[in-house]
């Protein structure tokens, strides 16, 4: 118990050098660049201040159980044999302490993940720069901030985000040539939520044979034993997850009430990609861009991220499909699938570079993805699970899974409800950003409608 006030005074020592050799070294490139920061840039940085001061941010739900967990463990040295994984929370603790000196443990805690995706966005910066291009890196981010599922994710304590945090800057770092830190990081991300180490071995599988080295297969060793370690330490077995015999209320719906990895893989596969409250084609929808691009046309290091990333969503999405919870319960959009935020928000960025090279109807196409991909991360801060009472109860619950006007994401339309001041001060913000992104895109649409086409030439005789 000695050890972890020693630990957060190093961990904060540890940030406060970063950020300080961070800024000094921006500094001297600043020096060097007379160019001011761009306006992507400065929605960023307006960006992570908003989502830190003004995002309403909340301890609830299994993220209460995960911060119960981590005060046992500080407070009265007691492990606790919850089936979640105390891997993220511990990554909390340095916060936990600064709570006891000013503010609460809790408050601070609320705001791990919005400081977690705050320095997971600087570190991907770092990785992308010189090695893909500043435009498409900065409206990257910018979409992770303010049109995908991220926003509605950092406002509590759930664990996804450091999942997707840690295995998407991990596959990034893979990508940019650190493979040491890069499978590291990824398999840490991983630990921390064990049922994707069934995603991190298809990633690992096809950059082993991209590059032809077999030792790109150990982290899924790694992860592995780092799990098993876990689950020995707080329950006494390797093999014990914590979730044996866990299953839902028998409802309405056929496979309801079963436990495990019960689900018949065909309806979940159609579940989690289509179904209208869940489907990570609504609630990423930059998701099919990035399967039928193959994110082209932006380098060789754009292309290897986001098949890397690619893989690993493809393994989440097989995985998920056999859980009985594949949707994560009563959770504003499809819970365990925020990974697919980051390869959608990838593929449109490329989009969005170049307008004037698109064809008509993918103008149109982009067009439409990024509205929705912003009401996507607009929705969940304003609206989140307001209007859906209903589906609190487990025998209705599945009305929020497959009924469109019950969906989270369209449920506004049908049963207003107004939002808090904060939400919409953040949601105002999301809509600046988005009419940033799409001001190029309509004014491209435009020319082109009201271009004169040229009159037809006679053949000469």
């Amino acid at each position: 118990r000695r050890a972890f006030p020693w630990a957060a005074l190093v961990w904060i020592a540890a940030l406060i050098v970063v950020t300080a050799a961070s800024a000094a070294d921006a500094a001297l490139r600043a020096r060097t660049d007379a160019r001011s920061p761009s306006a992507e840039a400065w929605l960023l940085a307006i960006g992570a201040a908003i989502l830190f001061f003004v995002l309403p941010h909340d301890i609830q739900s299994d993220g209460r159980v995960r911060y119960y967990a981590l005060a046992e463990l500080i407070e009265w040295g007691d492990v606790s044999a919850i089936p979640y994984s105390l891997i993220g929370p511990l990554f909390s603790a340095p916060l936990y302490f600064l709570g006891r000196v000013w503010m609460t443990p809790e408050w601070w805690c609320a705001r791990f993940n919005t400081l977690l995706l705050i320095a997971g966005l600087a570190v991907a910066h770092r990785l992308m720069r010189g090695r893909v291009d500043p435009k498409i890196a900065r409206t990257f981010l910018l979409l992770i901030v303010a049109a995908s599922m991220f926003p509605y994710h950092v406002e509590g304590y759930f664990g996804e985000v450091f999942t997707a945090v840690f295995a998407g800057l991990g596959l990034l770092a893979v990508a940019a040539g650190h493979p040491a830190a890069g499978w590291a990081a990824a398999s840490v991300g991983v630990a921390n939520t064990p049922a994707t180490l069934a995603a991190l071995a298809p990633a690992a599988a096809w950059h082993a044979w991209q590059t032809r080295r077999l030792r790109h297969l150990m982290p899924i060793a790694a992860a592995a034993g780092l799990i098993m370690i876990e689950s020995w330490l707080r329950r006494g077995s390797p093999l014990a997850s914590g979730y044996a015999g866990n299953h839902g209320d028998a409802t309405i719906l056929t496979y309801s009430g079963r436990p495990g990895f019960s689900y018949p893989i065909f309806f979940g596969l159609l579940s989690v990609l289509f179904s209208f409250g869940k489907g990570v084609v609504f609630y990423a929808p930059g998701s099919v861009l990035a399967i039928r691009d193959r994110f082209l046309g932006a380098g060789d290091m754009v292309a290897r991220t986001g098949r890397i990333w690619i893989a690993f969503l493809i393994g989440l999405i097989l995985i998920y499909s056999k859980w009985w919870a594949w949707y994560g319960g009563l959770f504003w959009g499809p819970r365990f699938f925020l990974f697919a935020s980051i390869p959608a928000s990838l593929a449109l960025a490329i989009r969005l570079y170049r307008p004037d090279r698109m064809r008509t109807a993918s103008l149109a196409a982009t067009l439409a993805v990024l509205t929705v991909s912003s009401w996507v991360a607009i929705d969940g801060v304003m609206f989140e699970l307001s209007g859906l009472a209903t589906c609190r109860d487990p025998a209705y619950e599945w009305l929020c899974l497959y009924v469109p006007e019950y969906s989270p994401l369209w449920r506004p339309f049908v049963e207003f409800t107004r939002p808090a001041m904060n939400a919409t001060i953040v949601a105002a913000y999301f809509f600046v950003v988005y009419i940033w992104l799409a001001g190029p895109l309509v004014g491209e649409l435009v020319a082109r409608v009201t271009r004169p086409t040229p009159p037809l030439r006679r053949p000469a005789p």
